[in-house]
């Protein structure tokens, strides 16, 4: 298990959100489970830190996907 509160007191040097989703993802393999249990203290941290962080973890960035554009060939 993945805690949030050892990746960030093994990554000191982290200065900001973007950073941390990064480290999240590169750590996340090899890891089945995630236990966020602690609010990351950036000052670019977003109101959805939480799916944020989820989302870098799981490889998911959108529960809505990407927007995909009907082409010719699909009529």
């Amino acid at each position: 298990m993945l805690y949030l509160s050892e990746v960030l007191m093994q990554n000191p040097e982290l200065d900001s959100f973007p950073d941390l989703l990064k480290v999240v993802e590169d750590r996340s393999k090899g890891e089945i489970h995630l236990k966020i249990d602690i609010k990351p203290n950036y000052l670019d941290t977003p109101a959805d830190w939480e799916d944020k962080i989820e989302g870098a973890f799981s490889g998911v960035y959108s529960v809505l996907g990407a927007r995909i554009e009907k082409t010719e060939d699909d009529f």
